[in-house]
């Protein structure tokens, strides 16, 4: 696929009143760095070149300070190598936290555009419309945000989260050793601590600013008096188009999941714990990305449904009216006897008026189908699988695979 071609905007040229260039993430000074140190294209393009060095600069000094200090292999209770966490963490998460800025600038890059392609945004209104955008351009290039997440992740993260909640149970590992003083962190442990937690740390909280971003724009957009109507066949009101979106967070939730599978992995290998133990953990955590990716979408639910009730009125009373008069003429016998109720189109428009009311009724509050969420779970679950064979044997698991498939 042509990059380029698919992702024409540049950011030098970016008009903020153009809804054509609308992104949450093709910006921020990070995005600027990077394209100033040749890691990313005008349009997210070397993409995959961004995935390998973020990922090797956090795993690749671990491995050979790990190897230095003899904690690679073996000699304590977590050798380097066998540590799940850290490879999960830093070879699979990180690439797919990059990885899905450009899934997401592509899915949600023609949403801005498509409001006014629909007619959804009156005309009164286009000016606030555009102020929606220009603002949610502020908020994605600001600098003070980005610096904040850095301040959170060396103030918080890695003196309180690492220390307290993100270390094994055990004497020793690769990176740390338990005194009678405290935690003693190896050479490696002090650049797993120090840079390696925080890139990852950073770079999810930075995707969690841009969560807020979208939701942001969506919220101001949803405070505009939307033309739409509850008749729309996408039973969304015409808002159907949003429900795309969600699946653009994927790689975000697989990221996630990865995280979690890790750290399970680690539990259970070096902690005794097991995968039942942790089912209500994962069921948990489960709901909150799907609430994550679904949040801003709730923002028009009030509209929608206002549009909903509007319509279940003005419909029924034509349906009343059509009902009526369908009844005067073939059922009360006003009708001449040489009529004949076959062919004739007042059956068919009674069914149409049927199915029109049908819509109205069947019109979703949030643009999400049952089965989008199914997806968006299973992407969640899917690292998480792996872990099945602590529990089921593998011929079994294959077993019980191949009953569901055949």
């Amino acid at each position: 696929m042509d990059l380029q071609r698919v992702l024409h905007a540049r950011p030098g040229a970016i008009d903020s009143d153009n809804p054509r260039d609308f992104s949450i993430v093709l910006g921020g000074p990070l995005f600027q760095l990077l394209r100033r140190a040749h890691m990313a294209g005008d349009a997210l393009e070397l993409v995959r070149r961004r995935m390998l060095a973020l990922a090797l600069l956090a795993w690749l000094p671990l491995l050979a300070l790990s190897v230095a200090s003899g904690t690679a292999f073996g000699g304590i209770a977590v050798p380097f190598l066998m540590d799940v966490q850290v490879h999960v963490r830093f070879l699979v998460a990180i690439p797919l936290l990059v990885g899905a800025e450009l899934l997401v600038h592509m899915r949600i890059r023609p949403v801005a555009q498509e409001f006014l392609a629909r007619g959804l945004i009156p005309a009164a209104s286009m000016q606030r419309f555009r102020d929606c955008m220009r603002s949610a351009f502020h908020w994605r290039n600001s600098m003070g945000a980005e610096l904040a997440i850095v301040a959170l992740v060396y103030g918080v993260g890695v003196p309180f989260v690492f220390r307290h909640y993100a270390q094994l149970d055990v004497p020793a590992t690769w990176y740390a050793v338990r005194t009678a003083e405290g935690v003693s962190l190896t050479p490696a442990g002090f650049w797993y601590a120090w840079l390696s937690v925080p890139l990852f740390q950073f770079l999810l909280l930075r995707w969690y600013y841009r969560i807020l971003v979208w939701m942001r724009f969506l919220w101001q957009v949803s405070r505009i008096k939307l033309d739409i109507s509850a008749m729309h066949p996408d039973r969304s009101a015409g808002l159907g188009f949003l429900a795309g979106t969600v699946y653009a967070f994927v790689p975000l939730l697989m990221a996630h999941g990865a995280v979690l599978s890790g750290a399970l992995a680690n539990r259970i290998f070096y902690n005794g714990a097991t995968l039942v133990d942790a089912r209500f953990e994962i069921a948990g955590y489960v709901l909150y990305l799907l609430i994550l990716v679904v949040a801003p979408l709730l923002v028009f639910s009030p509209q929608v449904n206002a549009a909903k009730r509007k319509a279940n009125r003005e419909y029924g009373r034509l349906a009343q009216r059509y009902v009526r008069e369908f009844e005067e003429r073939w059922i009360a016998g006003a009708t001449p006897a040489a009529d004949s109720p076959l062919g004739s189109g007042d059956i068919q428009s009674l069914a149409d008026m049927a199915n029109s009311l049908a819509t109205v009724r069947e019109t979703n509050s949030i643009p999400v189908t049952r089965g989008a969420l199914v997806k968006l779970a299973l992407a969640v679950l899917l690292p998480i699988a792996p872990l099945l064979l602590t529990v089921i044997p593998a011929e079994e698991l294959a077993k019980q695979l191949l009953k569901l498939l055949l």
